[in-house]
């Protein structure tokens, strides 16, 4: 059992939610966290909270693109197999899909997310 994120109650008990959906949100906390947010971890996260303030572009798409998948293997990478990873840049927004195996379970999942900038 994996405790649910954000932390809530559901019946008066720690709400939990299945392996796969735990890897999913383990991922979005890991896109959305920045380096030197975590105390104990203070190289965990992507910056991609950073670019908030920055110019969108296709360079900076690319370049976020193999940040991510740095991140994903080091922290990441004993739980998934990462299958594909593309960063796209549309107007204001990052476009994030990640294609990946569970390793426990051999299973295909697919996220994406959506960050503006």
């Amino acid at each position: 059992m994996n405790i649910d994120y954000p932390f809530h109650f559901t019946q008066g008990r720690s709400s939990t939610i299945d392996d796969n959906a735990h890897i999913g949100e383990m991922l979005e906390q890991l896109l959305f966290t920045n380096p030197g947010e975590r105390v104990n971890r203070p190289d965990l996260g992507s910056g991609l909270q950073q670019l908030v303030f920055g110019p969108n572009s296709p360079e900076l798409a690319a370049a976020l693109q193999f940040t991510l998948q740095a991140a994903i293997q080091k922290w990441l990478g004993d739980l998934i197999d990462l299958q594909g990873l593309s960063v796209t840049s549309e107007d204001s927004k990052l476009h994030i899909f990640i294609s990946y195996i569970v390793r426990r379970t051999n299973e295909q999942q697919v996220a994406q997310f959506s960050q503006a900038v």
